[in-house]
């Protein structure tokens, strides 16, 4: 059952807690709030599961991962695209990074569903790529940084001063905006309580 309800649940995002962060469950994946999200709309769509390369995924945890990740673009749409009926009224950068040398940070599979606007990089619409090879665009990052060998990908290192990280009650409250949305969208139900929304 997809579900915007995490009650009970403790998911985590490689050696993370992050249950307060998602607002999005299916049988095999769930949706999170970025810590530091490069740009309005930044989450990252993960298996329950701790895999760690895309090609631990069974075919149903593929099937489902990727269908999340669909319903995730219609939500943001909905709250970042100027038409949301239409979602070519704008555009996504949808990334996995499957492994260390491809810029993964946390070691466990995440795709990154990014909004996107003309002109909200700059006239760099690529250095998006080089910012998620960052560990700043990953949900544990910061706090990952301490503990993993760095990633021996070639893309250069982002300093990312002007980028800081939410804090646990944005991160929240940006979660709990998402679930109303899926709620009104009748793509997830949530059960609070023995009130059902």
């Amino acid at each position: 059952m997809t579900s915007t309800n995490t009650d009970g649940m403790t998911i985590k995002f490689g050696p993370f807690e992050v249950t307060k962060q998602v607002f999005l469950t299916t049988p095999h994946s769930y949706g999170l709030v970025n810590l530091k999200p490069l740009l309005p709309g930044h989450v990252l769509i993960c298996p329950l599961k701790p895999h760690k390369r895309l090609l631990d995924l069974s075919p149903a945890e593929t099937t489902d991962l990727f269908a999340t990740v669909q319903q995730v673009q219609k939500l943001l749409a909905r709250l970042y695209f100027p038409d949301p009926s239409d979602l070519m009224s704008g555009s996504f950068t949808v990334a996995l990074q499957d492994g260390a040398e491809a810029g993964q940070t946390i070691p466990h599979v995440h795709v990154h569903v990014i909004p996107r606007k003309k002109g909200d990089m700059g006239e760099a619409m690529d250095e998006i790529y080089v910012h998620l090879s960052s560990e700043e665009a990953n949900v544990g990052g910061a706090l990952w940084d301490q503990q993993r060998p760095r990633p021996a990908g070639k893309m250069p290192r982002i300093e990312d001063a002007e980028r800081n990280a939410q804090t646990m009650d944005q991160m929240i409250e940006e979660a709990e905006k998402y679930k109303t949305v899926l709620e009104e969208m009748g793509i997830a139900s949530s059960v609070r309580g023995s009130e059902r929304l």
